[in-house]
């Protein structure tokens, strides 16, 4: 992309045209503790070699999950991805296609989002499911949004065991909106009393399972209360790999779920791009963000796809928009999409079993560490251990030992008293060597 500099002149006349006086009356609306004081400190210009040569002694500090054993989840976790996906998504006319903005001519890119449509709605135990959202965080703010215009209402009630990243994405959409949000406090055993919580003053409850901390929690005493005051139950998940061995929040009553597809088909990366899961009852369709791919037949009675619902403001909703979404985050939708067809039902299913099995060795081999403690009675592949020391210390002299040994809950939740707790993942991709490594490596820490 080409560097185009502007003049004083220039940015004088893009100001005046906006109605504002500087570029920081632009940024208004972002709180004054959170902007930076001083310019970030990096050199005013440097050529393209040497910016390269940089940034590769920066990278080389790294240590790459694929190289040494890899415990790290919270949100993003590390799974095998068949070289068929990466394979597939790779060829022109699916890397370089983009949003179906002429959909009568863009069939094949409607019937893989139809596909994802109907694997999600499987997997979530929903009736209805749209073309893919940002990513499991934003799209949470999304289902809030959603639950608002449903209810007619301004309230969210959000569970102490929701990923804090989800509970901040939550917080600045309402903020604009000017919509209240309860979040309650951190709940690292699963057991709150959000039931408390519910009156007829609430849009809606937000609650994952399995939990930030890794608790599965069950969502039908919580719908019922929420129904039983008007209000909607929103199920959010990070892992969707859990999917294939838990109950799914769809047979638990939930009117809204909404999770991170990144474990199946899309790699670490980073941190993204990913793709958001979002899936409904048919009774709230007109009300879901995004897009919404359907099926149908041609003049001649051939198999078709067309865009059923768009709902967007670029679209012809415009004020009347939904959502203001502006991509389907398509690539990744497809790669969910190849890994999931893949894997089948029967694969899935062993996938998760497996997972949770790798975890439950993890958990036993270390409640059998002096200074460890295993604060979960339930979970998935991702559990808490309570340490003896500051977990986040715990975790840079494991890294010093070629061990990523999981999140601490301080770099999630700072100031909040937990500091000496560990989320810890194991998936499909540790082994019993990964495992005693981790183990052995923590007896010398603590």
């Amino acid at each position: 992309m080409r560097y185009l500099p502007l003049s004083e002149t220039d940015r004088g006349e893009m100001l005046a045209r906006v109605g504002v006086k500087s570029v920081d009356d632009l940024f208004a609306d972002i709180p004054k503790d959170k902007l930076l004081k001083a310019p970030v400190d990096l050199p005013r210009r440097k050529g393209e070699l040497e910016v390269e040569r940089i940034l590769s002694r920066m990278s080389s500090k790294n240590i790459s999950a694929s190289s040494v054993p890899f415990f790290v989840g919270a949100g993003a976790y590390k799974h095998h991805v068949p070289a068929t996906v990466d394979h597939l998504i790779q060829r022109s006319e699916f890397l370089t296609s983009y949003t179906p903005y002429q959909p009568e001519i863009a069939q094949g890119t409607l019937q893989y989002l139809f596909e994802f449509q109907t694997q999600v709605a499987a997997l979530t135990g929903m009736e209805v499911a749209n073309a893919s959202m940002y990513d499991g965080s934003t799209g949470t703010g999304e289902a809030v949004l959603m639950a608002h215009r449903v209810t007619k209402r301004r309230k969210a009630v959000l569970s102490g065991g929701l990923h804090p990243h989800y509970i901040d994405v939550v917080q600045t959409l309402s903020k604009m909106a000017s919509d209240e949000v309860a979040a309650l406090k951190a709940d690292v055993s699963g057991t709150e009393d959000i039931l408390s919580q519910i009156d007829d003053s609430v849009s809606c409850v937000v609650v994952q399972s399995p939990d930030v901390f890794g608790n599965v929690r069950d969502l039908k005493p919580i719908a019922e209360k929420a129904h039983k005051h008007g209000a909607l139950l929103i199920a959010v998940f990070t892992e969707v790999v859990s999917l294939g061995l838990l109950q799914s929040p769809g047979s638990q009553d939930a009117d809204i779920v909404v999770g991170e597809g990144q474990s199946i088909g899309n790699a670490l990366n980073f941190g993204g791009p990913y793709v958001g899961l979002f899936a409904a009852k048919s009774k709230y369709i007109r009300q879901m963000p995004g897009r919404l791919c359907g099926e149908t037949v041609d003049a001649d009675g051939n198999r078709g796809f067309v865009l059923t619902l768009s709902t967007r403001e670029q679209h012809i909703r415009r004020d009347k928009a939904t959502s203001n979404i502006c991509t389907n985050s398509g690539l990744c939708c497809l790669a969910f999409t190849i890994h999931m067809t893949l894997l089948g039902e029967t694969g899935l299913k062993r996938l998760a079993r497996i997972n949770h099995a790798n975890a439950v060795k993890l958990a036993d081999a270390l409640s059998g560490v002096k200074g460890v403690e295993v604060l979960n009675k339930t979970f998935f592949n991702e559990f808490t251990v309570k340490l003896a020391k500051p977990a986040a210390e715990v975790v840079e002299r494991l890294a010093e030992k070629g061990i990523l040994a999981g999140v601490p809950v301080s770099r999630l939740l700072p100031k909040s008293g937990l500091d000496n707790l560990l989320l810890v993942a194991s998936t499909e991709v540790n082994t019993d060597e990964d495992r005693a490594a981790f183990v052995a490596a923590l007896k010398e820490v603590l």
